[in-house]
């Protein structure tokens, strides 16, 4: 798709936006402005409450000043309460230096000697000052004559040492300047908070910007239908896809990918070689090699990989089944080794015909039967030699096809001495991979070389099967012992099909699947040798029935 999907959404809600970046930057300023809200308010409430303890306090000491002052509590007792009284004067001057609402001293009665409305004086109290006169220091916001205040209530004692109250000392700090001080703050505070208002509107901002750009300006509706089409492709297609992360993890695979690689969906989220063996598979899958239409092995399985990587670090692979395809390649190469060998033969059989015919004519009767045995004979015998030895009918006729194909290319296809296989054979069709894969190629190393030749040995032992494959072609070097079990290594031309370098990665994984091994070595004289031992290939014995007859 070059182009994201419009899909009809359907009627929308007034104002509200579709795309998911408009979505988001209104969720994000509204959870901003909430929080900031939110922080605001927690911030006053304690600042309010702050502010009147401070207040009270401040009221206290002025209280607690006032009555240690030395005569105050002398001038309690030996005057009169009077607007130009001592104990008046000394109340006034601190209300003044203090800047409190009012400074009032009364005696136990509750009658006033003090207040910053003189015509007040010798009153009774507007409020109760019991704990105040019981000797209990008291802080307390109340409503008095003045209003309302925060306000700091001592007991004033006798300055002669008996320590008993004579009175009580009570001070008021207005409210409203504690309310003035705690609106001043507001302003500041507010401040504060649309500065942090701002900043947190920028960030939510530039962050659903990037968010419109990763999501392509997409509405949430068609994210959703994107996911719903990929999953009916990635189940629907016939190729196999995984997606791996930057880290090299799986980030998903379709069925055909599961049924590849022979894994199931617990894959996903796992690292890449966790969940397959070490090999090309997942070299080609983890970018280690680079090209197009790589060939890999997996299990018995031949497959053709192409990589793309993602901007994220990460890459998709695609996975073909070319197992069939290459087995049909393979036979087209036989095949048509078959029908050169055939041509071959037709024009040795119209040679022979010609021959025989002149003897018929010439009348040489016994010269005839002699030549017509023993062109006979030659290839009975040598089908008789396999079959012999070789008692599984499959490998023996694959043996004897291959002997006729090889002696067309002028290569000798013999049995190695010692060579006995019973005809318990587990998995006929997976040996005839084998032995066809090793004698293809070492007739092809063998052809052209001088007294050109393969030997091919089958021993058994147990239910052991050890097969070896000697040719007298050129040999591998040893440096090359490793790579040429490697997918896609090959010295030969490309054949009809494009494809080379799989035969030998398959017989090795063939023997291993079977617990077994194939190695590769120089033969004596010139030449390679492959070993290949599978330890479980032949079903257990039958039972030998004894007795007399």
């Amino acid at each position: 798709m070059n182009a994201p999907p419009h899909s009809d959404r359907g009627p929308r809600r007034f104002g509200w936006p579709q795309r998911v970046f408009s979505q988001v930057l209104l969720m994000q300023l509204a959870i901003i402005t909430g929080v900031t809200v939110l922080v605001t308010g927690l911030f006053l409430a304690p600042l309010s409450a702050q502010l009147d303890d401070e207040a009270m306090r401040r009221a206290l000491a002025i209280a607690q000043s006032t009555a240690a002052r030395p005569g105050i509590a002398e001038d309690l007792r030996t005057t009169e309460p009077s607007e130009l009284g001592p104990v008046q004067s000394a109340a006034e001057r601190i209300r003044r230096a203090t800047g409190a609402e009012y400074v009032v001293v009364m005696d136990r009665r509750g009658v006033r000697w003090s207040h910053p409305e003189a015509d007040r004086i010798g009153e009774v109290v507007s409020t109760d000052p019991g704990d105040a006169l019981r000797g209990r220091e008291v802080m307390e916001i109340d409503s008095g004559t003045l209003g309302r205040s925060a306000r700091g209530k001592v007991p004033l004692r006798d300055a002669s040492g008996s320590l008993e109250v004579v009175g009580a000392v009570s001070v008021g700090i207005e409210y409203d300047s504690v309310r003035a001080r705690l609106l001043g703050a507001i302003p500041g505070l507010l401040a504060y908070a649309g500065t942090a208002l701002a900043v947190g509107a920028l960030a939510a901002y530039l962050i659903s910007r990037r968010l419109q750009r990763q999501t392509h300006d997409l509405a949430f509706s068609d994210i959703s239908a994107l996911l719903t089409e990929r999953e009916a492709m990635l189940h629907s297609i016939r190729e196999g896809v995984l997606a791996l992360d930057g880290a090299g993890r799986i980030r998903l695979l379709n069925d055909e990918a599961q049924r590849l690689l022979g894994l199931g969906p617990e894959a996903a989220g796992r690292p890449l070689e966790e969940v397959l063996a070490p090999g090309r598979t997942v070299d080609v899958l983890a970018g280690r090699v680079v090209g197009d239409d790589l060939l890999a092995v997996q299990g018995s399985r031949v497959l053709l990989a192409n990589r793309m990587e993602t901007d994220d670090g990460g890459a998709v692979v695609t996975l073909r089944d070319r197992t069939e395809l290459e087995h049909l390649g393979r036979e087209l190469d036989s095949t048509t080794g078959l029908i050169d060998a055939l041509r071959a033969q037709d024009h040795e059989h119209a040679n022979r015909l010609h021959t025989l015919l002149g003897l018929l004519e010439l009348e040489m009767h016994e010269d005839a039967m002699e030549f017509v045995t023993e062109v006979v004979g030659v290839h009975r015998a040598t089908a008789e030699q396999v079959t012999e030895k070789v008692r599984d009918p499959l490998l023996a006729a694959l043996l004897v096809g291959k002997a006729t194909v090889a002696a067309e290319r002028g290569v000798s296809l013999r049995l190695a001495p010692g060579t006995l296989l019973p005809d318990r054979v587990v998995d006929p069709r997976g040996l005839v991979t084998v032995v066809g894969n090793l004698v293809d190629n070492a007739t092809d190393a063998a052809a052209g070389s001088e007294d050109a030749r393969i030997e091919v040995g089958l021993r058994a032992e147990g239910r052991t099967v050890e097969l070896r494959v000697r040719d007298s072609g050129p040999g591998i070097a040893p440096e090359r012992y490793a790579s040429i079990f490697t997918e896609g290594w090959s010295t030969k031309d490309l054949p009809a099909h494009g494809k080379r370098g799989l035969g030998l990665p398959l017989v090795r994984r063939l023997a291993e699947r079977q617990g077994g091994s194939v190695t590769v070595s120089r033969a004596d004289g010139g030449g390679a040798v492959f070993t290949v031992v599978l330890p479980e290939a032949l079903g257990a014995a039958a039972p030998t029935t004894g007795g007399k007859r």
